[in-house]
This record gives structure tokens, sequence and C-alpha cells, in this order.
């Protein structure tokens, strides 16, 4: 009985799930295959961590592993509201790690002592206005808890961030970046603790609903 469907059809399928089954594939615990493997990019190398780390000649980045990157210079217009109590500042120092390709003024493929050529486009651009985006820079306190009423206790409120592996703790231990509200207290740079790949989240905002907000205030 002939089915319809020729040799080149099915040696066609045949690649495809090949190449399907080979491709890398964000996990939790990995940066490979994860929104900051940019190993296959184009960007003069097929490696993954050369973009930020080196193991040797690093830049003298404060707050910065063995860092390979070009920093940004910019000051930014940061997130205020009459209804906040926290104090914010400019971004601290791990955020801006985050923000040297991520505000737009510096290439991506800025690493090495290379001049790049190509800034970050679409959402994951933010530029240097952070007046339109969650706050950052400024130190989450079981004080500013307490004043501002709608924060969870960030000493006692106890959180767990990412799926195999996960992690269970404070608010402080697992989110805050030395007490202080930065890039990496929702987001996993490594998707090491990652529940939701595609951001990098380190908490899920549909199963619950809402859970990376919930986790620090109380609604």
């Amino acid at each position: 009985m002939r089915t319809g469907i020729g040799r080149n059809t099915l040696a066609g399928l045949a690649v495809g799930l090949m190449a399907l089954l080979a491709a890398p594939t964000a996990s939790a615990g990995t940066i490979v295959g994860s929104n900051h493997d940019l190993s296959g990019k184009g960007y003069g190398t097929t490696q993954i961590c050369i973009f930020c780390h080196t193991p040797h000649n690093a830049l003298t980045t404060a707050g910065a592993p063995l860092w390979n990157h070009a920093s940004s210079t910019a000051t930014y217009t940061v997130y205020a509201s009459p209804t906040m109590n926290a104090t914010v500042g400019q971004p601290g120092t791990s955020s801006k790690l985050c923000l040297s390709c991520h505000d737009g003024t510096v290439a991506v493929d800025s690493y090495g002592g290379r001049t790049g050529t190509t800034t970050i486009g679409g959402g994951a651009n933010f530029g240097t206005a952070l007046s339109n985006d969650h706050p950052i820079g400024f130190s989450y306190t079981a004080a500013l808890a307490t004043s501002d009423g709608a924060l969870a206790n960030p000493d006692t409120k106890i959180v767990t961030i990412g799926t195999a592996p996960s992690k269970t703790g404070s608010i402080s231990s697992t989110m805050l970046i030395g007490g202080v509200m930065e890039c990496a207290s929702c987001h996993d740079v490594h998707n090491t603790f990652t529940a939701v790949t595609g951001g990098l989240l380190k908490i899920s905002q549909t199963a619950p609903a809402s859970g990376l907000c919930l986790a620090c205030h109380t609604k």
C-alpha cells in the first residue's frame, strides 16, 4: 500500500528530527542554550563564558569576577513614585554589569579588549531611562518593609527560587544582592536557579500566578 510519502520527504523529516535532538536547549542549572548563550550568534567566538569572563588578563571591574566585557559609563534616569518609601539610587555594581549590554550604549561583542559593533536589540535593550522599569539600586530592609506595609520582611519571608535545582531561603538570602534590590534579584544570569528560562526568572509568573511579584509584595 502506498503511503504518499516519498523517500525525500522521509529523509527530510529524519534530518529535521536529528537537528532538533542535537540542538542545545536551556534547562535550569546550565547556561548552555539559555538567552545568555551567545556562542552561536556570530560574535567572533563559539565560546560561551568569554563574553563576560576570562581566566587571564581580566579587567579590574569592581564586583565582577574575572570580568571581560566593556563597561557602561551611562548615568540612568531611575524610577520614582510618590507612593514609594524606598530611596532609589543609581544601579549597583552587579546591575551595572548587566547594563553593560542591556542599556544599549555598549556593543554586545565588546569583549576581550575588542570594540564591538552590535548593540542589543528589541525588548532586551532598556536604554538609560529606567523610570518605566521596576526600581533597582535600593536597600530592601525589614525597616523598609515595615514602613511600606506592602512589602514582605526580607529576613523572614521564605521563598523558593528555581526548579531542578531549586533553593529555598529568605528573600535576603536568595534574591537580594548584599541587601539591595538589583537586576539579579529577579533574574538568574547563569540560569542556575531559574524557574522560567525565557526571561531567566527565579520565580515563575504563571505557576503560581504573579509568583515573582508576590514573593516580595504582600497583596
